[in-house]
């Protein structure tokens, strides 16, 4: 059946992937975008939709239901990272993180909730990461909005069933997408000095990162997801090992998974 569907964010990887793919199953599919960008022939796109900013996201999700009358699913897609020690973070970085990952998410659930409720019909998925179940070191602002991600649906989950609401979170693990190019890393000498791992730390995130999986995979699992007639509260989409990670997060005392993942990560 035909959807209408809202994704944030589509300019590029995860965004763009899934709405080029959710385009080619016959779904009528918005997306916003900051800047000009390649454009899907098949895709509506919404421009100048700053995530951060209420009223850009309020008038993108009117124009929507102005011209579809509707939303069946919104996708929150953007999402961008910082990484460093948390100590020496710039207070504008955090709130640019905390802003663009958790504010734009509670925006555009604030303005497509209403009509998804009256309807007593509608799905919210929300972009998590593994990094929203377990605090990474050297993003922990990252892991932080992520982790704000997992309450904030969870609860939103149990605030809305009595309206035929689904609620998702998807937890992606490394995929090769331009968020690690776009990452904003404190590599300076003051961090270097006072973490002496940091640098080979965060060399390590990005190794991975760059030989995770494509972001077509996650596309092909959201669209599996936006088509389900009843999807899952979550989806770990990772590699093996680092559904594991998942795994043994949930299972082994704290302290002992903590020293695990330090050692991952070279500490």
């Amino acid at each position: 059946m035909q959807k209408v569907i809202l994704i944030s964010g589509i300019s590029s990887g995860f965004g763009f992937e899934t709405a080029r793919a959710l385009a080619a199953k016959g779904h009528i599919v918005y997306g916003t975008v900051r800047r000009d960008t390649a454009e899907i022939p098949e895709v509506h796109y919404l421009k100048d939709v700053d995530v951060r900013n209420e009223e850009a996201v309020r008038t993108a999700v009117n124009q929507v239901l102005a011209e579809q009358g509707h939303i069946d699913v919104l996708l929150n897609n953007a999402g961008m990272g910082i990484g460093g020690p948390i100590e020496l973070t710039p207070t504008d970085d955090i709130k640019l993180q905390m802003d663009t990952n958790f504010m734009g998410l509670t925006y555009f659930v604030r303005y497509v909730l209403p009509e998804m409720r009256k309807r007593r019909k509608g799905s919210i998925i929300a972009i998590s990461s593994i990094g929203g179940l377990m605090g990474l070191p050297f993003q922990g602002f990252y892991s932080a909005s992520k982790f704000a991600i997992e309450g904030f649906m969870q609860a939103l989950r149990i605030e809305t069933r009595e309206f035929g609401i689904k609620c998702s979170v998807i937890e992606p693990g490394d995929f090769r997408t331009g968020f690690t190019a776009n990452r904003l890393k404190g590599l300076t000498e003051q961090a270097f000095e006072a973490y002496p791992h940091f640098k080979t730390s965060m060399e390590s995130i990005e190794r991975d990162e760059k030989s995770g999986l494509k972001p077509e995979n996650l596309a092909a699992r959201i669209c599996s997801i936006v088509e389900c007639n009843n999807p899952r509260c979550s989806y770990v989409v990772a590699s093996p090992i680092q559904r594991l990670s998942v795994w043994l997060n949930r299972f082994l005392p704290e302290s002992f998974f903590s020293l695990l993942l330090g050692k991952f990560y070279g500490l």
